[in-house]
């Protein structure tokens, strides 16, 4: 493959080249099997494209990548696996385990059911979410660039698998009844978090759908609602922490 161009798996060759890769140091968090309200996350156009740089198959980034875009003309700050890696952190471990935060109370009742992270390349990946995602970024890029090679990424010691590229729209695998509520800036619908979340009733199951790229907004015509919650932009982090503790109060998850 010549030095400009860039691999990404195509979806009807997932079912066939799935393989039992394992993920290191990365033990399975266990989750409950009591049946009460969940939530799903989808994050919307992350920047995890990977390419041949210097002969290296490598995770595109701005900051270590900056030459071999501008030879491109590819614009750099499209190009930022950062978000979605800080965004990864909040959804998996403030809002799966929670464990310092909490004391590990949001994690034992297992309520984050699934997180699904669409590419702008198009590809779309599943998060289990007893995932635990790597505490440096170079480690977290590592893992995506093999999970896009090799399709899938197991638990280490066990056959289960924790992420996989799964087949477009992820509408499909979204339940009819569960409330989807997409996140935009540009939305004329300003509220209070909190409030927001406080009057949905409880028996509710969510789906929040947040943006992970620099700049732009989603497309996300599968949403009931598509709300903004301050009047400034926000980092696709602030705005994932501040559905975790939304949640978090609603439920009473102290």
């Amino acid at each position: 493959m010549r030095e400009n161009e860039t691999s990404i798996p195509k979806e009807d060759e997932i079912k066939i080249k799935e393989v039992a890769n394992e993920l290191p140091k990365m033990p399975m968090v266990p989750t409950s099997h009591c049946k009460k309200p969940g939530v799903i996350f989808v994050f919307e156009k992350a920047s995890l494209v990977p390419a041949f740089v210097d002969k290296k198959y490598q995770l595109l980034n701005s900051d270590d990548h900056a030459n071999f875009l501008r030879r491109k003309k590819m614009d750099p700050y499209k190009y930022r696996p950062d978000i979605i890696f800080y965004v990864s952190e909040f959804a998996l471990k403030c809002f799966v385990s929670l464990l310092e935060i909490m004391d590990s109370t949001l994690y034992k009742t297992g309520r984050v059911e699934a997180i699904y992270v669409k590419t702008e390349e198009g590809e779309l990946i599943k998060i289990e979410p007893n995932t635990r995602i790597p505490d440096l970024q170079g480690s977290f890029c590592s893992m995506m660039l093999e999970l896009l090679q090799k399709f899938s990424i197991k638990a280490k010691g066990s056959r289960e698998t924790l992420l996989r590229l799964v087949k477009n729209p992820v509408s499909q695998y979204l339940p009819a009844n569960y409330l989807k509520i997409g996140f935009s800036f540009s939305s004329n619908k300003v509220v209070d978090l909190d409030e927001y979340v406080g009057a949905v009733n409880d028996d509710v199951n969510l789906v929040f759908v947040v943006g992970a790229m620099a700049h732009g907004k989603i497309d996300c015509d599968y949403a009931d609602d598509i709300i903004s919650v301050a009047n400034f932009p926000l980092s696709a982090a602030i705005c994932t922490q501040k559905i975790c503790f939304a949640v978090e109060n609603k439920w009473k998850l102290k």
